[in-house]
């Protein structure tokens, strides 16, 4: 009796391996879309809304609604104000490509400009190049533009316009009584995202054509070698989809199944690689904002890396491992990031701050975590952002923790930070003495102070003196 070939063992094997093989090839591809377009797409959004949000806040409103919309508004003196901010805070990030101001009109979606950094004045006349105060733009092309005049918002897809393929962030102006005025428009080059999106798919086409043919051969020569690798594969794409980007998949052997665990693992390395570089943008545009930040107060400037500087030197004598330590160090630098939502009539204020002000400034903490959270999936790290204000005693903001409910990192953080607040020039103080700084950490050991990190403190204090000693 002649058995019809798709009943044979090894065609079926084939068979099977090469439905299994396609599976795993769609499956790869969905989380390479995933992993790398998709989320590096996604957090270009959190960073978009984040400058757009911290920009909008350095707009002076009163300003802004001094400028008429019309074209002879490019030469009035608030125009220029409003073009200056906005040419810092494009310096400040280099990745912005445009940077504009609109406002909305009794036609609704029908917007119009207010400043756009691309006019260009013409000395002694009323002629501009570019957008000018009054010129209209439909806005109703940009749904997320919309609700930027209410809240953050950034395009959910890449945008093509006269001025190019781009990504853009919005975010509302709001006058001192909070009423929203204008959006202010944040726009990046997004050419090199569209391009690697073509060439993924692209290529995961000929992967999905390649694993096919693959797996024909495989499942002839070694259909019994198969089902083990296979199913450590599996197991590999279930890791990198929980977020285990360190997985790695182990097949002994040089055939082609191991050559695809290999790729598999390169594949793996290249996404760890890639949230890497993301949580790298990400950190170099918060570091930024801080510089901007304690450069509109020269009496902090410097502070952060002064507190990264000495909460190092404490990890390193507390036996904190050293790869937690540099990490450590980069978020500290980012530990008074919440500042940027606290007016400047308040953080350069000279004298005793009221009620309602010191409320405000109690709330930079929190507003330092909710900026950094999108995308420093890290509690431990984010609570030195949010608790470096924490008391010993339990008497600090803004939860109140006390003893071991303050992680040690925190903790050294506390003493560094206060240690070289107390030793720099305040708008409401002049700076203490070494000494001075020295015999307030002693007094307030143990109750504003974890008495340990300042015993340690307090040693490399005294190395210090040592080491710079004639």
């Amino acid at each position: 009796m002649i058995r019809k070939p798709w009943r044979l063992f090894g065609v079926r094997v084939t068979l099977a391996m090469i439905a299994s093989m396609a599976i795993v090839v769609i499956l790869s591809d969905s989380l390479i879309y995933k992993f790398t377009v998709k989320s590096q797409f996604e957090d270009l959004r959190t960073r978009l809304k984040t400058i757009a949000q911290t920009a909008a806040i350095m707009i002076n409103a009163e300003y802004l609604q001094q400028i008429p919309l019309t074209r002879q508004g490019v030469n009035t003196q608030a125009y220029a104000i409003i073009s200056d901010q906005l040419k810092k805070i494009k310096a400040a990030n280099p990745q912005i490509e445009y940077i504009y101001i609109l406002t909305r009109t009794d036609a609704g979606k029908a917007w119009k400009f207010i400043v756009d950094l691309d006019v260009i004045p013409v000395a002694g006349r009323a002629t501009v190049a570019g957008s000018v105060p009054g010129t209209p733009y439909d806005a109703s092309r940009f749904s997320e533009m919309l609700k930027g005049f209410e809240a953050p918002s950034a395009d959910r897809k890449l945008e093509t316009d006269e001025w190019g393929t781009t990504l853009s962030g919005y975010a509302p102006i709001r006058d001192s009584l909070g009423k929203p005025i204008a959006v202010l428009g944040v726009d990046m080059d997004a050419r090199d995202i569209y391009i690697m999106e073509s060439e993924i798919r692209k290529r995961s086409m000929i992967i999905l054509l390649a694993g096919i043919l693959f797996s024909i051969v495989l499942g002839i020569i070694v259909s019994r070698r198969v089902t083990g690798p296979i199913h450590q594969l599996k197991t590999g794409i279930k890791y990198i989809n929980e977020g285990n980007l360190h997985h790695q998949v182990q097949v002994v052997g040089d055939d082609e199944i191991a050559q695809l665990a290999k790729a598999f693992n390169d594949m793996a390395k290249g996404l760890h690689e890639s949230r890497q570089k993301l949580l790298s943008y990400f950190y170099d545009t918060a570091k930024s904002l801080v510089m901007l930040l304690e450069a509109r107060d020269h009496y902090t400037l410097g502070h952060s890396e002064a507190v990264a500087y000495y909460a190092e030197k404490m990890a390193l004598r507390m036996g904190i491992n050293p790869k937690t330590i540099d990490y450590f160090k980069r978020v500290v630098l980012l530990h008074d990031i919440g500042k940027v939502g606290v007016r400047d009539s308040i953080l350069l204020k000279p004298g005793k701050l009221d009620e309602n002000e010191w409320e405000s400034i109690k709330l930079h903490p929190v507003l330092g975590e909710q900026i950094l959270k999108p995308i420093l999936n890290d509690p431990q790290m984010l609570s030195i952002v949010r608790n470096h204000h924490e008391r010993y005693d339990g008497k600090g903001y803004p939860d109140g923790w006390s003893r071991e409910q303050i992680p040690l990192l925190v903790a050294i953080v506390t003493v560094a930070d206060s240690y070289d607040a107390m030793t720099s020039t305040r708008p409401y103080r002049c700076a203490m003495t070494r000494e001075q700084a020295i015999e307030q950490l002693v007094a307030h050991r143990g109750t504003q102070f974890h008495p340990d990190v300042v015993e340690i403190f307090l040693e490399i204090l005294k190395a210090e003196v040592i080491h710079v000693a004639p």
